[in-house]
Order: structure tokens, then C-alpha cells, then sequence
């Protein structure tokens, strides 16, 4: 990779496709209040004190202005069975929020039912780091629930299978 020019991120997706992610639905409210998001895999936990989570949008995105804004976010860990509204947030279907079961949280952010796990966040900074922006979040309320988390891997989905 290392004198590859730009434009060709193949080998570096291909590589960074071997590591298995959990995936996750990002929501928001954007400035007028309506519900704004998107299926990212790039979550992950930051520091425990304080409680602190990580996750990151290409700048390209056409709802990265009401991340930006938005003062809080939730970030709704998927079950197994969500598999197709992950694909639906990941698409640009124009009402995403027509399919599961979505209430406000308590900080107002769109929250899931049915996740394995969820975490309600104040928005604590956010900075551009190359081709996406990173949003540090500061866990205010969490839920989890004992069901198997939907997993990304390879460019596929995957079910965890045994435990081991």
C-alpha cells in the first residue's frame, strides 16, 4: 500500500474487511427536528471514565450536517434480526424510520427496540480526520439486552454462531 496512489483504496477495504465489526444504526434529530440515520460499523468504545463512544462519517454524507448540529445521538446496536433494517439505513430510502419500533430516548435521539444494545449520547466533540468526520459521544443512558449482536465482516453479514 504503501506507494499506492490515492484513488486506489481497494487493497486498504479489502485489508480492513478482515476485521469483524458489530453494526449499529446512528440517529439524530437535525435542526428542524425531524429523525435523520444511517447503518455504520465504525462504533466503538472510547474510555469508561468518563463513559465515552466513537464513531465516524464520511464527509461526504449527505446527513453529516445534522450530526454535526445535533447535541445528542443514539447509537442502537443491532440484533441478528434487524439484519433488514440495517440494509434500509444503509440505503437512501426516503423514510427509513417506517420499519421497527422507534420512540424518542430520553435525550430526545431516536432509540430501537429490539438491540442488543443502546447507547443515548451528548455530543462531546467531533473532528475531521481525513475522508470522515469522528464523533465522540458521552454515554448519558445505555440499555442492553442478552440476544446475539449482527455482525459485518468481508463486505457480508454474519450470525456469531457458537460462543466459544
Amino acid at each position: 500500500m504503501g506507494n499506492a496512489p490515492a484513488a486506489d483504496t481497494q487493497p486498504l477495504r479489502r485489508a480492513l474487511g478482515r476485521f469483524a465489526t458489530g453494526v449499529a444504526i446512528i440517529s439524530c434529530l437535525d435542526a428542524d427536528g425531524a429523525r435523520v440515520g444511517l447503518t455504520a460499523n465504525s462504533f466503538q468504545s472510547l474510555s469508561l471514565v468518563p463513559p465515552l463512544v466513537l464513531w465516524s462519517l464520511r464527509r461526504a454524507s449527505p446527513s453529516l450536517a445534522a450530526f454535526v448540529q445535533a447535541r445528542h445521538f443514539a447509537v442502537n446496536v443491532l440484533g441478528e434480526a434487524q439484519v433488514d433494517l440495517s440494509r434500509r439505513f444503509a440505503s437512501r430510502h426516503p423514510d427509513k424510520f417506517a420499519e421497527g419500533q422507534w420512540a424518542p430516548g430520553q435525550t430526545g435521539a431516536p432509540v430501537l427496540a429490539g438491540c442488543a444494545a443502546v447507547f443515548e449520547c451528548e455530543a462531546w466533540s467531533h473532528q475531521t480526520a481525513g475522508d470522515h468526520e469522528l464523533f465522540i459521544g458521552h454515554v448519558l443512558q445505555l440499555d442492553e439486552a442478552p440476544i446475539a449482536p449482527l455482525v459485518f465482516q468481508g463486505g457480508h453479514y454474519h450470525l456469531l454462531g457458537e460462543v466459544l
